[in-house]
């Protein structure tokens, strides 16, 4: 049935470029379909339509947000002002971000975090496989569906989204410095150079302490502060009370040298996203807190 009326229905919150809203459209027989509606200015269109183009390489990926129609739209609002509108599945649960503030001390149960870690990695697989780094991972970019416990083992279902800032991987290329969210920024990110993919998986390591935590990985939220420990390759301080295999994990994510970070899809066969008993080289390696090489611990003071 095709839809017959588009309504606006609630504000969802701010992109890397413009503004995400609820849209319901009425259809044929009186029924409804909801989507979410991300939609910018002409000044912004090009980021529009280069996400829009990201996201139809992704169509049928069950871990990254989808997107509907062919094109970008382009419409006159009320205001006689333009907009381009592209159109997306709309995730009920909201954010990653919004579900952890829900949770008592923003902390998510342990299985829980070892489901979304490996959605998300599943996402990574397919992007990077796509040869595309998405730059911006954290919280706030990636969406929950509640799903039916029924016909679902996992309460959940998350899929990545905001492709705003990624870019495609071209070895050799001088990237810009800086890119993404300061929290989730790798320190290759924050120095002059170019940046890969283990980029995305320092990221991971940062999403993965703060589920386990509930505080923002770092313990300041200046820029000015962070920064410098990013140039030297420091790592945000990770809690000795977090079980082994996640420590073992977040250290792989956050190794110095960004090829010591593994990859995507070597991640998901870690032990910390399995329910094996633990090897007794690895019970050895967490008692004595070996650390990946490459993996610089935080300075004392920074806590």
């Amino acid at each position: 049935m095709a839809p017959r009326k588009m309504q606006i229905t609630k504000f969802l919150g701010e992109g890397s470029y413009g503004s995400v809203k609820l849209v319901k459209f009425t259809v044929e027989g009186g029924g409804s379909v909801y989507n979410a509606m991300k939609t910018s200015s002409p000044e912004n269109s090009e980021n529009l339509l280069k996400e829009f183009e990201i996201l139809s390489k992704f169509r049928g990926c069950p871990r990254i947000v989808q997107c509907y129609g062919d094109r970008v739209v382009q419409k006159e609002t009320k205001k006689g002002d333009k907009e381009f509108r592209m159109f997306m599945e709309y995730a009920s649960g909201g954010t990653l971000a919004d579900l952890m503030d829900r949770h008592v001390n923003r902390r998510l149960p342990d299985r829980l975090i070892k489901e979304f870690t490996r959605m998300i990695l599943e996402g990574l697989v397919v992007i990077h496989g796509h040869h595309y780094i998405h730059c911006d991972l954290k919280p706030g970019n990636i969406l929950v569906f509640p799903k039916e416990m029924s016909t679902c083992s996992s309460a959940y279902e998350i899929k990545i989204s905001d492709f705003g800032l990624s870019r495609e991987v071209k070895k050799g290329d001088s990237q810009t410095p800086f890119i993404g969210t300061t929290q989730y920024m790798s320190p290759e990110s924050a120095c002059e150079g170019e940046i890969g993919t283990a980029h995305d998986l320092w990221s991971l390591g940062c999403i993965v302490l703060e589920m386990f935590t509930g505080v923002l990985p770092w313990s300041t939220s200046e820029d000015y502060y962070i920064l410098p420990f990013l140039a030297i390759g420091h790592a945000p301080k990770i809690p000795e009370t977090l079980p082994c295999d996640a420590r073992n994990f977040i250290e792989t994510c956050f190794a110095s040298n960004p090829e010591e970070r593994s990859s995507a899809t070597m991640l998901l066969e870690h032990p910390f996203l399995h329910e094996e008993k633990p090897q007794v080289d690895n019970i050895v390696r967490c008692a004595h807190r070996m650390p990946p090489p490459g993996f610089d611990v935080l300075p004392p003071g920074l806590t």
